[in-house]
C-alpha cells in the first residue's frame, strides 16, 4: 500500500517582473528551482530557511494558489497540476492552508458563524450552526464565541478561528504557514500543541513552515531546509538535529538559542548577505556564505542526493561535517 500523500518533482517557479527603462525589460525572479520532496499520510513534514528562501512561495505552488512555472505535484496519487473545474474543487477540500497572520486571514465584517459556514458552503458539506459549534470545539472554542468578529478576538484565538476554518471540510493535508510567527511567545505553545493533538487524533498531514528551529524540531517526523529557493537537506527530525551534513544546516543550528550549556554550538556566523532570487550565484548558490567553499563548489550545481538511509544533502563536499 502506497503511504505517500504528497509527491513533488522539480517544481520550479519563477517570477517575471518589468524592469529597466520604462518597465520595457524583464527581471527574473527564481523563487523555487527544482524542489523535489514526499510527503507521506499521518507525517509532520517541517520547512525551515531564512525569510526569502522560497518557503511560502512553496507552499502556495502544491495548494496551487500560485501556479508553478513547471515541475510536477501528486496529491493522493493524482496529477493536480492538470485538474480543472469540479476536480480542482475537489482539491482544495482536500488541501487547506493556515495563514500566518491571524488578524489579516480572516473577513472583518464576517461573525466566527458566518466565516466558517462560507468554508462549508462553497465545498458543499453540511453548514447547520450544530456543525460548526463541532469544528470549533476542536479548536477550544465555544458557542459564545459563534456571533463575535474577528476584532473582538486575541491573536491566537484568531488562530484558532482560521485553523477550525481550515478543518471543517475534513482535508487530509494543511499547509500551516508560519502558523505562530505573528503570536505572542506564551500563545505560541498553545497553538503548537494543538495542531500537534489535531495531528494525531484526524491523522492529518502537516507542512509545517517556519523559521524556529525549537518549534521545528519539537512538531516534525522529518525537515526540509532550503536556501534561495534550492533544497539543502532533507532527513529526520534526528538527523538533522543532531548530525546536520550540510553547513547551511550546520550554521542554522548554530544560531538557534539552547538552553542546556552542555548542548549549545559555537555560533556560526555567515558572511554577507542571502543573494537576490534575481542573480543567484553560480555552481552551489550557498558558496558565497560558506566556510567550506572551494573553487568546485562556485562551478558544480550540486543535486540532492541520498547520503545515508532517507538523509539526503545538496553538496558535493563528503569530507566536512
Amino acid at each position: 500500500m502506497n503511504n505517500t500523500l504528497l509527491k513533488v518533482e522539480n517544481l520550479t517557479k519563477t517570477f517575471v517582473e518589468n524592469s529597466g527603462f520604462l518597465g520595457l525589460g524583464k527581471r527574473y525572479i527564481h523563487a523555487v528551482e527544482s524542489v523535489s520532496f514526499e510527503l507521506k499520510k499521518g507525517e509532520v513534514l517541517g520547512l525551515v530557511g531564512e525569510s526569502g528562501s522560497g518557503k511560502t512561495t512553496l507552499g502556495r505552488c502544491v495548494l496551487r494558489l500560485i501556479e508553478p512555472s513547471s515541475g510536477k505535484i501528486e496529491f493522493d496519487g493524482k496529477d493536480i497540476l492538470n485538474l480543472k473545474g469540479k476536480d480542482l474543487r475537489w482539491l482544495r477540500r482536500k488541501m487547506q492552508i493556515v495563514f500566518q497572520d491571524p488578524y489579516s486571514s480572516l473577513d472583518p465584517r464576517k461573525t466566527v458563524l458566518n466565516i466558517i459556514r462560507q468554508a462549508l458552503t462553497i465545498n458543499n458539506f453540511p453548514n447547520s450552526d450544530k456543525e460548526i459549534l463541532n469544528v470549533l470545539n476542536k479548536v477550544g472554542l465555544g458557542k459564545e464565541h459563534l456571533f463575535r468578529f474577528p476584532h473582538e478576538f486575541s491573536g491566537g484565538q484568531r488562530q484558532r478561528i482560521g485553523i477550525a476554518r481550515a478543518l471543517s471540510v475534513n482535508p487530509t493535508l494543511i499547509i500551516a504557514d508560519e502558523p505562530v510567527s505573528a503570536l505572542d511567545v506564551s500563545i505560541q505553545a498553545q497553538i503548537i500543541n494543538l495542531l500537534e493533538n489535531l495531528q494525531k487524533n484526524l491523522n492529518l498531514s502537516i507542512l509545517f513552515i517556519g523559521h524556529d528551529l525549537s518549534v521545528i524540531e519539537y512538531i516534525s517526523n522529518r525537515v526540509m531546509v532550503m536556501y534561495l529557493g534550492r533544497v539543502m537537506e532533507l532527513g529526520s527530525s534526528k538527523q538533522i538535529y543532531e548530525s546536520p551534513k550540510h553547513p547551511y544546516t550546520e550554521a542554522l543550528l548554530s544560531s538557534s538559542p539552547i538552553l542546556d550549556p552542555s548542548k549549545r554550538k559555537k555560533r556560526i556566523l555567515l558572511s554577507g548577505d542571502l543573494p537576490s532570487p534575481s542573480e543567484p550565484p553560480s555552481g552551489c548558490v550557498f558558496h558565497t556564505r560558506c566556510r567550506y567553499a572551494n573553487n568546485d563548489c562556485r562551478e558544480i550545481n550540486p543535486t540532492l542526493r541520498e547520503i545515508e538511509k532517507d538523509h539526503f544533502k545538496a553538496c558535493i563536499r563528503d569530507d566536512i561535517l
